[in-house]
């Protein structure tokens, strides 16, 4: 398995680099026989190879969620979209792009983490013609 995907597989499920609100623990969602996986993180805790690999640009102000859609236990491809909204109410649309590594799909996608808050994430993810939905609660800050 190559780096990137170790990477990813580490961080989706559960290497948080940001300290967690009240958010479920496994950082997963389960929809029947689909479960999806996700994780947020500073962009600088990716290795300058592995964000030259993935077009994305590392900064301690820069975060990332990844999403990992899977079935029974097979990575499937899916429309991911999302928002992220501050306490006053802003939203940001969260714009995923799909990363194919040796048999995993990731969804990423940017964010800015210019100072300590909270911030509601609304993760909707739709596949073989179903759409489900979730949100969660996480206090950000931009990596020391």
């Amino acid at each position: 398995m190559s780096r990137l995907a170790v990477f990813l597989l580490t961080a989706c499920l559960g290497a948080s680099a940001m300290a967690a609100d009240a958010i479920d623990a496994n950082r997963k969602k389960d929809f029947g026989d689909i479960t999806v996986h996700y994780n947020t993180f500073t962009s600088s805790f990716l290795q300058p190879e592995t964000a030259q690999e993935v077009g994305v640009v590392r900064s301690k102000e820069k975060g990332l969620i990844n999403v990992t859609v899977i079935k029974g236990v097979t990575p499937v491809a899916a429309q991911v979209t999302g928002t992220i909204k501050d306490l006053g109410g802003k939203s940001e649309i969260l714009t995923f792009k799909q990363i194919n590594e040796k048999g995993g799909i990731n969804y990423l996608a940017p964010y800015a983490v210019t100072q300590r808050e909270y911030k509601t994430f609304t993760i909707n993810v739709e596949t073989g013609g179903k759409a489900h939905s979730f949100q969660f609660n996480q206090e950000l800050f931009p990596a020391e």
